[in-house]
């Protein structure tokens, strides 16, 4: 996995399916049990996550859904994206938008974020 050091940015603090997960308390408090955090170390075990998406994610070493050449035929993400909700789509956006500007751009932007999701410029 990469990481971005624009202004203590990071990719860690982007969710394999395109939460911004820096704007969350328990991440920011390290008490985050999220999609990331642990494994990159071993202090948690990818083989016993329950997160489909989180174990595609970052068993094919990813950043997050964006850096995957057969997203748009995965129906694991897709399925994730379809739920009812507000948010679901706009953790779409947000990997499209990564997919389209990159990771740097995207950081640019979330940074001002309140939520795990926002507006884009």
């Amino acid at each position: 996995m990469s990481k971005i050091d624009s202004e203590n940015m990071s990719v860690k603090e982007i969710g394999c399916c395109g939460a911004y997960c820096k704007t969350c308390k328990p991440f920011n408090t390290g008490t985050c049990k999220g999609c990331k955090i642990g494994y990159d170390t071993g202090e948690r075990d990818l083989n016993k996550a329950r997160c489909k998406i989180k174990v595609c994610c970052i068993g094919k070493g990813y950043d997050s859904c964006a850096d995957c050449p057969e997203i748009e035929n995965c129906s694991v993400i897709n399925e994730f994206y379809g739920k009812n909700g507000y948010k679901y789509g706009k953790y779409r956006q947000a990997i499209e938008f990564i997919r389209e500007n990159g990771y740097e751009e995207f950081l640019k932007i979330a940074n001002n974020w309140t939520n795990a999701y926002g507006k884009y410029k």
